[in-house]
């Protein structure tokens, strides 16, 4: 190898690194929608005559970058909330970032082997499909990590027309055609153009569309943002003033149909605090009409299990009782894998709190006349999930506490993804966080009220219920995916015949 060419590759790899980074500027809080595609493009570029065994390593390469700073928050948790060493932390995150990789890898890896650079067609039709394949299989895989799907980066762009028929995966797809159509400009200018105006003016008619009609008068509804620290927030001592906080916001608004409590919101089971603490509090709510939606652990003990069930819920209170028990839980964080088996070898993970137990699917609850889809922290991210119960809701509500991720790019991007399920089922949020973001977001995903992140806030503002079915919310991902491996059968068979 000559040291020109030699110098070309270590060049490229470096570039392959600066394209994921500049990709994450596509995300919030930047939102430069254009610095994601720009990077993929350049991924692309990035792979022409190579060998596949390059390609893989430029993919990897891409990944590290998008991943390694769109995904740094992590070791914000894990270090300063998990008390693990920063040098543990650290390994533990660059391995996270390291398996995200994998995915562009094989992307990367698959496009050169099949030689798709050199056949348009084929190029513009699998390149999609393969890249989309990759994000859903990342966002199902061991539960599943969706963050940063490449759809979320066209939140605010004529692209996100197409969310309530094909979901952030669809806008995924789309997106990636979009680049693989500028990819082949100079070789296809009619076949680029034409798919290029196709996408786009599609993307923007779609918008037009009114997916739902109102369903009742508004909701005056107070949004209650405690930012209590993460380092004490169940300390004993922290308790009472916690619970007096809460109390106090609450009692300060009953003017409101509804009160909203972030996730945790109560840093003791329910069952401690129901007959005394939340009692006084419905005796006063209960003379103005108002309704709470409190987050609180709960503890649950059955006859069929030696060990207690705990569950990460909101509970439904002043009206109709209800609860939701959060289904999606995090690995690691609120569920240990293998938990009895764990705890058999050696007594670990005994820890209360440390293993929940998922809820399952569940109906919407009945809260101040309306019926609310519920969500607690990360398992907004799965839209196809929230997408099951959606269709029989008038709203979606989605407490949190992104309290775990400091002020890094973590809160933006959760609550940028919280917005992507709006427009996938054209339900009004209301989102009550511990520490930001808490909002109001009408159905067309419009942040209509905003409360300054990192202060305590007891944020006010009306909602407009809405009812109506999109064809996301009907089918899922199911499109989407049935598009995918029509695409990718129709691409194998092709390449079947063509050696």
């Amino acid at each position: 190898m000559t040291e020109n060419n030699k110098n070309s590759r270590y060049l490229k790899s470096g570039l392959a690194i600066l394209a994921g980074v500049v990709s994450v500027a596509g995300y919030a809080p930047f939102d430069f929608a254009p610095a994601t595609l720009l990077a993929l493009l350049g991924l692309l570029w990035l792979l022409q005559d190579i060998t596949p065994r390059q390609a893989a390593w430029r993919g990897f390469l891409f990944g590290l970058g998008v991943f390694g700073t769109g995904v740094s928050w992590v070791i914000i948790s894990i270090h300063e909330f998990g008390h693990t060493p920063i040098p543990l932390a650290s390994f533990l995150t660059l391995l996270l970032v390291a398996y995200l990789s994998l995915f562009p890898t094989l992307f990367a890896w698959t496009v050169v082997r099949l030689r798709l650079i050199e056949k348009s067609l084929l190029f513009l039709l699998m390149v999609p499909a393969l890249w989309t394949l990759g994000e859903w299989i990342r966002g199902t895989l061991m539960t599943g990590f969706p963050w940063l799907n490449i759809g979320y980066s066209q939140i605010d762009t004529w692209l996100v027309g197409y969310a309530p028929v094909v979901g952030v995966y669809g806008i995924g797809f789309l997106m990636m055609l979009s680049v693989a159509a500028v990819f082949l400009f100079a070789r296809c200018k009619k076949i680029s153009m034409i798919v290029l105006v196709v996408i786009w003016g599609t993307g923007w008619s779609l918008q037009m569309i009114e997916w739902v009609t109102p369903a009742g008068k508004p909701l005056n509804v107070t949004l209650l943002q405690g930012n209590i620290s993460q380092l004490n927030k169940f300390e004993p001592e922290n308790r009472a003033r916690i619970m007096s906080l809460y109390e106090e916001l609450t009692l300060e608004n009953l003017d409101s149909d509804l009160i909203v409590w972030p996730e945790t919101a109560i840093p003791a089971f329910y069952h401690n605090v129901a007959d005394n603490y939340i009692s006084d509090i419905l005796e006063e709510t209960r003379k103005t009409g108002t309704e709470l939606l409190i987050g609180v652990p709960i503890k649950q003990v059955t006859e069929d299990s030696d060990r207690p069930h705990y569950y990460n819920s909101a509970v439904a209170l002043g009206g109709e009782y209800g609860v939701y028990s959060k289904r999606h839980l995090v690995p690691f964080g609120e569920v240990v894998p293998f938990g009895n088996l764990l705890r058999a070898i050696g007594g670990i993970f005994n820890v209360p709190l440390s293993d929940f137990s998922t809820g399952g699917i569940q109906a919407p609850l009945n809260i101040a006349g309306q019926k609310a889809a519920i969500s607690i922290c990360y398992e907004i991210v799965f839209g196809e999930e929230l997408a099951q119960t959606a269709g029989d809701s008038t709203m979606l509500i989605n407490i949190s506490n992104d309290a775990w991720f400091g002020d890094s790019l973590a809160p933006p991007q959760h609550f940028s993804m919280a917005r992507m399920r709006v427009r996938e089922t054209a339900r009004p949020l209301l989102r009550s966080t511990n520490t930001g973001i808490t909002a109001f977001v009408d159905h067309k995903a419009v942040v209509t009220h905003l409360a300054p992140s990192f202060s305590v806030q007891a944020l006010k503002g009306q909602i407009q219920p809405m009812q109506g079915e999109t064809f996301y919310v009907r089918f899922g991902n199911g499109i989407i995916l049935l598009i995918v491996g029509l695409v990718l059968v129709l691409g194998g068979v092709i390449l079947r015949r063509q050696q």
